[in-house]
């Protein structure tokens, strides 16, 4: 190992490489602690543990993207030393690898200016769908200054690689068969040590998500999430016995209008119409929308005028003030509405395979004789989203681009047209052209004297927040409030159109959001960046409310069967808000973190088996951890276990 540590060796290009990646690593983790200065543990402890756990991982990282340079050294024969083929190869790959990395660190830089992490299963997710993610960092940065500023700084170091005779003594030396079998081994034992002995979850034991995440290496924190990307409960969380988590959570679900009917485990039961007014055969269109924090609307405090339509559904609507998403992408949300189920560990289960003919709010509608029906302004590929809702009972309205759905799925699938669109940018048409298009689909059954349930999942709210310009006072692509304010608008144009139609009337509007815009903090999980609004509009025969009851995205469908007199088949984890009977709650969690929130006391189940009682103090969004509670604990376990083991043991169909 002595010639790996001389400059003038073989090994004098790997030095400087690793030097460089070490040097520019300490650099981009104290851009990141300079910008939450104000949010990140001060404590010495915490700031040497910061910096110490980035240098193990960035170390890490070094020895893996090395161990392919250290083979081919290994295995290069010394009489071809320097040779034109040598050259080329280490000149080619070098560069290669030099301008991958620099990309990378700009990339890290953009992914902490979104989610507030180090490279996560969200990166992951995004290597599959390559056309909207490259189509939105063309349409959000400059990207001819991007990749020229990449190439500038890969062209300064291998300026400065040269100037320090990397090169040239990388091609000069030779190198004995002992160097070449030591350096060969440690790098392969320490790379297998890394990956056995060292997990990405090392970073978080400071208490201080900023901290945590900070100290983490990107490429390590990606690679661990392409590896953890599902998680079997049993494995890596805290259990009980299946009959008491199953006892518990029947005991939650129970009511006085409901009935189990189910063997053993399975929560199905019969839910039986409450006396609420009647509102059978009316029509519902359902909106899902993109990244909508509460912290928005000016009810809680916003001032910029954003929502104005929005904060005028507040007193015109069932409106739910007290409502959590369950998670912190739009596939959780989507799971959390449909299938009205806690979320569960790992991918979502939009994205799970074997994910066809589960029991959803489709069978529900279904069972009433509606048309089911989901629209979604960009390719439904995106997220696995056709395939969830095409094997679960709804027709598909997408701007397809191709796609088509897999041959076992027995639904259809409709392409929204060019001369249907005015709009559109990497993840879809506009909002107002997404609602024309249901509109007219409503259309459509309302002439066929059909009940529709029309499923929308806006888009507009979403990076690289450009929507039509003209339509509202703020320029298009400038930012986050000018896609929230064109969505209220868009909403708006929906209500205005709509309300011309012979079936508004006999038509209910659910708004939901999908999950905030921001989730992270410098908690574990930073809860009020889960609370969201919530409207029913149009149940006319109602008087409108402000339900301030504490509750969860899954209870909102339970809670509009309740409003329209239903009885039904269930399966839902969901419960009717409305009911005496329904206990204040909200379900919440990362692909990791599983949380029960109860009031301001929050109980964390973390991977590893390992959890944190909490008090949640709303105003200044701080969690203090509580002496254990062993009945709150086993609650929560049960609310998760029970919801993982039925969609492992296909007990949701």
């Amino acid at each position: 190992m002595i010639k790996l540590l001389v400059s003038k060796s073989r090994y004098a290009l790997l030095r400087v490489f690793n030097l460089w990646f070490l040097l520019f690593s300490f650099l981009l983790r104290l851009v990141f602690f300079i910008w939450h200065f104000d949010e990140v543990s001060l404590k010495i402890s915490d700031v040497l543990l910061t910096f110490c756990l980035g240098f193990v991982f960035d170390t890490g990282v070094c020895f893996m993207i090395s161990l392919p340079f250290v083979i081919y050294l290994s295995i290069f024969p010394n009489k071809w030393i320097g040779s034109l083929f040598d050259k080329i190869i280490i000149y080619f790959f070098s560069t290669l690898t030099l301008f991958t990395l620099v990309f990378t660190f700009l990339a890290e830089i953009t992914f902490w200016e979104e989610f507030k992490n180090r490279f996560n299963f969200i990166a992951v997710d995004y290597l599959i769908y390559t056309y909207e993610v490259i189509s939105n960092i063309k349409e959000s940065y400059n990207l001819t200054l991007l990749i020229g500023i990449v190439l500038f700084i890969t062209l300064l170091l291998l300026f400065l690689f040269h100037k320090k005779k990397a090169y040239s003594n990388t091609f000069a030396q030779k190198i004995t068969v002992k160097t070449r079998l030591l350096v060969f081994f440690t790098f392969s034992f320490i790379v297998l040590f890394y990956i056995k002995f060292i997990p990405n979850t090392l970073a978080e034991r400071m208490g201080n998500r900023y901290n945590d995440e900070i100290s983490k290496a990107g490429i390590y924190s990606f690679f661990a999430a392409f590896r953890n990307n599902q998680m079997k409960y049993q494995k890596f969380y805290t259990t009980i016995d299946n009959d008491k988590a199953f006892a518990i959570i029947k005991h939650k679900l129970e009511e006085p209008n409901s009935k189990f009917n189910s063997k053993k485990y399975p929560i199905h039961r019969k839910v039986n119409d409450n006396g609420q007014i009647n509102t059978k055969g009316k029509n519902v269109v359902f909106i899902l929308v993109e990244s909508l924090s509460a912290s928005f609307l000016n009810k809680y405090g916003n001032q910029e005028n954003i929502t104005p339509f929005l904060d005028s559904l507040t007193t015109k609507s069932f409106f739910f003030d007290n409502l959590y998403a369950t998670g912190t992408r739009t596939v959780r949300g989507m799971e959390a509405v449909t299938l009205c189920i806690p979320p569960t560990p790992g991918q979502s289960i939009v994205k799970r395979p074997e994910n066809h003919n589960l029991f959803t709010i489709s069978n529900v509608f279904k069972s009433k004789k509606y048309k089911t029906n989901f629209f979604y302004g960009g390719d439904g590929y995106f997220d696995n989203m056709n395939s969830f809702f095409g094997g679960n009972g709804f027709d598909i309205y997408d701007r397809g681009r191709g796609s088509i759905l897999n041959d076992e799925i027995k639904t259809n699938r409709y392409n929204i047209e060019d001369n249907e669109v005015t709009f559109e940018n990497a993840w879809g048409i506009c909002d107002e052209n997404l609602f024309d298009k249901m509109i007219t689909v409503a259309d459509k059954y309302h002439n066929e004297n059909k009940l529709f349930f029309n499923f929308v999942m806006t888009t507009s709210n979403h990076r690289p927040y450009t929507y039509p310009e003209g339509k509202i006072d703020i320029l298009s692509g400038t930012g986050r409030s000018g896609a929230v304010k064109y969505t209220d608008y868009a909403l708006q144009q929906l209500f205005r159109k709509a309300k011309q139609k012979e079936w508004y009337k006999n038509t209910i509007f659910v708004i939901i959001a999908d999950h905030c815009a921001s989730s992270a903090g410098k908690n574990e999980i930073d809860i009020a960046n889960y609370h969201i609004p919530a409207f029913i509009v149009n149940a006319s025969e109602i008087e409108n409310q402000i339900i301030t009851k504490q509750c969860s995205q899954i209870d909102l469908f339970p809670t509009l069967f309740g409003i329209m007199n239903w009885s039904y088949e269930s399966d839902f984890f969901g419960k009717n808000v409305l009911s005496n009977s329904f206990e204040e709650r909200a379900l919440l969690g990362t692909y990791r973190k599983l949380t029960l929130m109860k009031q301001d006391k929050a109980m964390i189940l973390s991977d590893q088996k390992k959890q944190t009682f909490n008090k949640w103090d709303k105003e200044s969004n701080n969690l203090t951890q509580l002496p254990m509670d062993n009945a709150f604990l086993e609650e929560t376990i049960a609310w998760y276990q029970t919801a993982d083991y039925l969609f492992t043991n296909k007990l949701l169909n």
